[in-house]
């Protein structure tokens, strides 16, 4: 293995949508690894930044959203291997909520980003389904995202805190 091959470390981050409590806020990837996949935000961890710092800044530089500090906390983690794209990731996902309850995200990344919307566990659990389809004529699984990786690898392993952040009220 060559020297410049390095393990890169990648923060998601589930953020609440105040609007809709079950739901947490994802995109669609555009250029870059994993275009046209449903991702959260979240982005490199920077040298001597903790995971919350990654997780409030990565959300403010994308969404414009500022998540309130206390509610920042670890969610889980996972090893995402790419091969076909010649990349490993960790990545750390983190959850919290918003500090403002009516403030909706804002694409303030286009070049990165076709925009957010807010997602159940349900339909990640769906297009996780439909990340796995390889063409055919089910026109309904045409029109889903896929998702995107590391957010695929974080549903099929359904951790407990995660799923524990999204029944909270």
């Amino acid at each position: 293995m060559s020297s410049n091959k390095v393990v890169r470390v990648g923060v998601g981050v589930l953020i609440r949508d105040p609007l809709h409590p079950t739901k947490v806020f994802a995109g669609i990837r555009k250029g870059s690894h994993g275009a046209s996949t449903l991702a959260l935000p979240g982005g490199h961890l920077e040298m001597y930044e903790s995971w919350e710092q990654c997780a409030i800044r990565e959300t403010l530089e994308e969404t414009g959203l500022q998540l309130r500090q206390n509610s920042v906390r670890f969610g889980h983690v996972t090893n995402d291997i790419m091969e076909k794209e010649g990349k490993h990731y960790v990545t750390v996902f983190m959850v919290g909520e918003c500090h403002c309850e009516v403030t909706r995200p804002k694409n303030l990344e286009p070049h990165k980003c076709a925009g957010w919307d807010s997602f159940s566990w349900e339909e990640f659990c769906t297009f996780a389904d439909n990340s796995k389809y390889d063409g055919g004529s089910d026109d309904d699984a045409k029109d889903m995202p896929k998702l995107f990786g590391p957010l695929l690898k974080l549903v099929e392993e359904a951790p407990p805190n995660i799923l524990n952040f999204l029944n909270e009220r």
